[in-house]
């Protein structure tokens, strides 16, 4: 049996999007009428096509019926710990404590480093602070627990009491456990929950709400050649495989983020076309996470080599997934993000 995918498209912004939603002319996405569509692409694997919403009735019954129960996840408001999802994007910061990071590796590698850049972030306006211990840049190399645990200890304990949710960033269950009991509120694991298998049981006992990543491979393989039979089908297929896998081995909250996984196990074509077609994961009915700052598909397009001299590429990608609906930014410059939102949104509701 042939399967469908919908994409919300055709977006309206501000004033412009209320008043088409009071006239029922656009569909509010994800609850919030200042950003709306009123188109759908319907995607086969070996078709697509683009309708207005209100013609869907004119399709053949299997296929209206996906479309419709498609929708219904789409308009729907999301919800995510404490955070308001009608006023986005939300900004995570980045505080890596490694020395090998590919963007900062080293800067705030000890604990009074990393508490200063942390209230910085807090400053400049972040809600999510995201700390890891271990490079899983392309080539990286695995290190153990004990030594994951050393660089990001004295640093949680500090962190936690910050009154932002501190997310963790680490593949390792213990780690995981030792970071909640701490009061880690947010699990980021980007092989999926797929390189520990006793990760789900500790986000089951804790029921800590978790971010489901994408990555093709491991960290050390992960760039060479890397091959999808459709990268956004293919993404979106995992997502809708891991939730039901989560949901069948008793995850039962939906305190859930999805991340496509930018720059794992993809190349420029693949990133772009997630990143262009990233309003997709709408319709699976959970809020989405992004990570574009500093990425090598910068350096791909703009031919700035220093991850350091990618601000401009990040914004730009920043700002297309603000108006794709995109819940979630994880970046590292939190302020001159937080500054070209607050520039952009103001131009459009004028």
């Amino acid at each position: 049996m042939k399967k469908y995918y919908t994409r919300a498209c055709n977006f309206y912004y501000g004033n412009i999007s209320r008043l088409k939603i009071k006239k029922k002319q656009s569909l509010p996405l994800n609850g919030d009428k200042n950003i709306s569509f009123d188109q759908v692409e319907i995607i086969s694997r070996k078709s697509k096509k683009i309708i207005n919403f209100k013609d869907i009735n004119s399709l053949k019954k299997n296929l209206r019926t996906k479309v419709k129960e498609d929708i219904k996840k789409i308009t729907k408001k999301k919800y995510f710990s404490n955070l308001d999802l009608l006023d986005i994007p939300i900004i995570m910061g980045i505080l890596n404590l490694t020395p090998d990071s590919f963007s900062d590796g080293g800067k705030y590698n000890n604990k009074k480093r990393a508490i200063i850049h942390s209230k910085k972030l807090i400053r400049d306006g972040c809600e999510i602070i995201d700390i890891g211990g271990e490079s899983t840049r392309p080539n990286s190399l695995t290190i153990d627990e004990k030594k994951e645990w050393k660089r990001i200890n004295p640093a949680i304990v500090s962190l936690v009491k910050l009154k932002k949710i501190i997310s963790l960033d680490t593949r390792k269950s213990k780690i995981m456990e030792k970071g909640i009991k701490f009061g880690i509120k947010l699990i980021n694991d980007v092989s999926g929950f797929g390189y520990d298998d006793n990760t789900i049981k500790i986000i089951k006992k804790y029921k800590t709400p978790f971010v489901i990543h994408h990555m093709q491979g491991t960290p050390q393989n992960m760039q060479i050649n890397p091959k999808y039979n459709n990268v956004l089908l293919d993404v979106y297929d995992y997502f809708e495989k891991k939730i039901s896998f989560l949901k069948k081995n008793g995850i039962k909250h939906n305190n859930i983020l999805i991340d496509p996984g930018i720059g794992f196990g993809k190349n420029l074509k693949h990133n772009i076309t997630l990143i262009s077609k990233i309003s997709i994961f709408h319709s699976l009915g959970f809020p989405i996470l992004i990570g574009i700052s500093r990425k090598k598909f910068i350096k791909d397009i703009s031919g700035l080599n220093d991850s350091k001299e990618r601000l401009g590429g990040t914004i730009s990608a920043a700002l297309f997934s603000m108006l794709q609906g995109v819940q979630i930014l994880r970046v590292h410059d939190v302020n001159e993000i937080k500054q070209s939102i607050k520039v952009f949104k103001s131009i459009i509701n004028a």
